[in-house]
């Protein structure tokens, strides 16, 4: 038990070290490393390619304004789809309303042409922002208490969801890794929901219920798939552009001119969530703006290029949602009881290794952290993959890794003990005779 302490007492010092970064400027593998989960190898590698989601379609903006936004979405309203959403809103960016600081304010037909398309939808959901006040941003802790939303104008026929994804980027332009989402937030006494919740809330309001009893401020995404360009043939025929990579598959993609020339199919948006955001100048623009990097980046460590648009990681959350298929985790005091239980067994087993086969400590020792490793890690990738299940079992992988040194540190630290403070045991001593 005192070994176990011990080893769980390395791991605290560890962590601390790591926390200050004392050598971060010599640890280029642990920067490398630093995006690398586990679990990416059953998402990117594992999982079979996914099957198209027809309920949800994806239409690119590009660079339109809201005059031409307003036309893209009367074109929607034309084939009469169930929800429409839009991933931003509309406001004078500070609420300066000024032509100087908000140009957008000078086209006023394009603006109540806009707020007519929204209208004129089944249902409209517009996207947010949480914020922070200047009382709350002086602390450094994730705590949102105010919404930027659009202008009252556009919400009279319309809902909201905001569009704030758990990242740790400050800038657009820094690194961006997604791989959660906070389904609801309490603003002001007010539950706001996520952009995504939102739209699967305006499709099936029962299955999204379900999703929000979970009752969980932070829920994991369980990616499928990524995009899937459609074309057509003709007018006729649907096609869709081939892919080297299998996941990118799973929703299709229309870009903004193929829609404004009227070359799509009226049937391909009937009764479908339509989901409009930026992808891209056009289809296939190897930009970065609004990318982040996901568990489907064909590299699962060192990554150079972030692998989905926004849009598609906020589809990807409302297929979870509609198809009822989430991601369950373990609480934190489990993570820790997994770990201590592991730690104390290797460390029985160490004990009787010592007292029986001494000679054969150091080999037997190294290879059974060996195959504890991979069996921990086995578990993690496999419970994703066959149970949805995200264990989080970093605790045990780092005990089980400093159970054999901190095991030998102890060991040499009780025996010079003993040797230095220890007490000899009284030992009697009986006077032979002499030999003749």
């Amino acid at each position: 038990m005192i070994i176990t302490v011990f080893v769980f007492f390395m791991l605290w010092v560890g962590s601390i070290i790591t926390d200050l970064k004392l050598f971060a400027a010599f640890d280029s593998i642990g920067a490398a490393l630093s995006d690398f989960h586990m679990t990416d190898y059953s998402f990117s590698e594992l999982r079979d390619p996914p099957l198209v989601d027809e309920r949800i379609v994806l239409v690119n903006i590009g660079t339109l304004d809201r005059r031409g936004l307003a036309q893209e979405i009367m074109m929607l309203n034309s084939f009469g789809p169930r929800v429409i959403a839009f991933d931003g809103f509309f406001n004078c960016e500070g609420g300066l309303r000024d032509t100087v600081n908000c140009p957008q304010l000078l086209d006023t037909l394009g603006n109540l042409m806009l707020a007519g398309a929204i209208k004129d939808a089944n249902a409209f959901v517009l996207g947010s922002k949480l914020m922070q006040t200047d009382s709350v941003a002086k602390y450094d802790i994730e705590y949102y208490d105010s919404l930027e939303i659009s202008d009252p104008m556009y919400l009279e026929d319309a809902t909201y969801g905001f569009l704030s994804l758990p990242t740790n980027a400050t800038y657009q332009e820094d690194y961006k890794e997604c791989r959660s989402l906070f389904p609801q937030w309490k603003v002001n006494g007010k539950r706001e929901l996520a952009w995504s919740v939102a739209i699967a809330n305006a499709y099936d309001s029962t299955v999204t219920e379900k999703f929000l009893d979970r009752n969980n401020k932070e829920e994991f995404i369980n990616f499928r798939g990524n995009m899937n360009v459609m074309t057509l043939r003709f007018k006729t025929e649907k096609i869709n552009q081939t892919s080297t990579n299998k996941f990118a598959n799973m929703f299709y993609a229309v870009d903004v001119d193929d829609l404004l020339r009227g070359n799509v199919l009226p049937e391909l948006f009937k009764d479908k969530i339509v989901m409009m955001g930026y992808l891209g100048d056009q289809l296939g623009d190897p930009s970065w703006e609004d990318r982040f990097f996901t568990p489907l980046n064909k590299k699962v460590a060192g990554r150079a290029n972030p692998d989905m648009f926004g849009l598609v990681i906020h589809a990807n959350i409302v297929a979870m949602i509609l198809n009822e298929d989430y991601i369950n985790t373990i609480p934190d005091w489990a993570a820790y009881v997994v770990a201590f239980i592991v730690c104390l067994l290797t460390i029985v087993l160490f004990i009787l290794i010592d007292r029986k086969l001494p000679m054969w400590f150091d080999a037997l020792s190294f290879f059974i952290q060996v195959v504890l490793l991979l069996v921990i890690s086995f578990i993690v990738i496999f419970s994703l993959l066959w149970f949805n299940l995200m264990l989080e079992l970093s605790i045990a992988i780092g005990v089980t890794a400093l159970v054999g040194p901190c095991y030998d540190i102890f060991k040499s630290l009780q025996n010079e003990w003993n040797r230095r403070f220890a007490k000899p045991k009284n030992v009697e001593f009986t006077k032979t005779e002499e030999p003749v």
